[in-house]
């Protein structure tokens, strides 16, 4: 077996082991594009030999999905199956696991109609609410990774050679999820447990809010009573722990829905809807979004701002040192998923119901009394850099750095 064939079997045996956790008698869904193929195969094998029940495989082509944007009517796009919808709640109900591939281009919607965009957007946020409630409460275990295709690597790797472009995003991706480890599920298991020393002491300083302060930014986030700070793992309904995102680098919590006062500027691109948000600044009120701008992409932005009443707030706060190992790479992913976890950085849309105190219980009602916000939108975008520095502040107005220059101060 090669070097790549190897490296290729332990990413998936991760993904299987770690990152959804696959039981004996549990069925695993994996969501991948035609790109993530010889992955995905690789996974399926991996996920039976560790005693699952079925393996459902959904199929995405992106050349597909752009004609249809190109030249679908537009009616069509209001519209979201609702037999795919009922087949993912089923699926969740019953207790199955979730494995999201992302593979496809940070361009590949450029120049499509931003309207048609946020329209399916819209369609399939509304028709998959439900399902996303179980994702956000823990009720299932699901993880997101990414494989290479041949356009993002060439947006990550330009000036490589083209016959080589994708084999550095491969390396990459190896090394951001530890696959190069002589051990990874053992590596994983020690990097949960270096992330959960932060994540208690952040729970023992019980601070009432965050003030961020950088370059284009003057920020001030409440954080509700009752808030709990999470990293790394998570557990399932059923008490079996699993990995939402790999890689990952952040400890993060919720914000008061009504507490975000200031304005906060982007640090890296945010690739979304298949186009690029960049150099962007938003400005709240009482926790709303009041004004937007962007140098590009400014009406994809708005048009997510817009998405519902939800989208207009904050749902995540989360906290990624500069000196993290994705920062340190120097790599511009053009992928939320590893560049979040180079930069502090905060989400629109809906909160996850985990992070406040009895969070995982509550209905939809309780956690808005609670303080959460609920959006059919959750977009996670980057603010973090060595120039920021962030203060915590507790109910009696004591305030301590938690960030200087980019880094933990605690």
């Amino acid at each position: 077996m090669n070097d790549f064939q190897t490296r290729l079997e332990k990413y998936a045996e991760l993904a299987v082991k770690v990152g959804v956790n696959v039981q004996p008698g549990q069925t695993l869904v994996i969501n991948a594009t035609l790109d993530a193929a010889e992955f995905v195969r690789v996974a399926v094998k991996k996920a039976y030999e560790a005693g699952a029940y079925n393996v459902v495989v959904n199929w995405n082509d992106d050349t597909v999905s752009r004609l249809k944007y190109e030249l679908a009517p537009e009616e069509t796009f209001n519209e979201y199956p609702k037999w795919r919808a009922k087949e993912t709640e089923e699926l969740a109900e019953n207790g199955a696991a979730f494995m999201s591939i992302v593979s496809s281009s940070p361009d590949l919607l450029k120049g499509v109609q931003p309207q048609r965009i946020s329209n399916f957007q819209k369609a399939a946020g509304t028709a998959l609410a439900n399902y996303r409630r179980m994702i956000q409460s823990d009720k299932v275990s699901w993880t997101v990774i990414a494989v290479p295709s041949r356009e993002w690597a060439a947006k990550v790797f330009p000036d490589a050679p083209e016959s080589e472009q994708v084999d550095k995003l491969w390396d990459a991706i190896f090394k951001a999820v530890r696959v190069d480890s002589e051990n990874p599920v053992q590596a994983w298991k020690q990097h949960d447990e270096t992330l959960h020393k932060k994540v208690r002491i952040l729970n023992d300083k019980r601070f009432k809010f965050l003030h961020y302060k950088a370059p284009g930014t003057d920020l001030t986030i409440e954080l509700p009573n009752g808030h709990l700070w999470v990293g790394a793992g998570s557990i399932n309904e059923k008490g079996f722990e699993f990995m939402a995102n790999m890689p990952t680098e952040e400890v993060f919590t919720v914000p008061l829905k009504t507490g975000v006062n200031g304005v906060v500027s982007s640090t890296k691109p945010l690739s979304y809807g298949g186009n690029i948000i960049d150099k962007f600044s938003l400005t709240f009120q009482n926790g709303r979004i009041v004004d937007v701008k962007a140098e590009e992409g400014e009406e994809i932005l708005k048009r997510l701002v817009e998405t519902d009443e939800g989208s207009h707030y904050l749902g995540e706060v989360a906290l990624v040192p500069y000196d993290s190992p994705i920062s340190q790479s120097n790599v511009l992913f053009f992928n939320t998923l590893f560049d979040e976890n180079a930069s502090n950085h905060l989400a629109i849309g809906s909160a996850y119901a985990f992070c406040i105190e009895g969070g995982k219980t509550m209905n939809a009602e309780q956690l808005a009394q609670a303080g959460l916000n609920e959006s059919i939108t959750h977009v996670d975008f980057m603010i973090g850099s060595a120039d920021m520095d962030i203060d915590g502040i507790t109910e009696d107005g004591k305030s301590e750095p938690v960030f200087r220059g980019g880094n933990w101060a605690i």
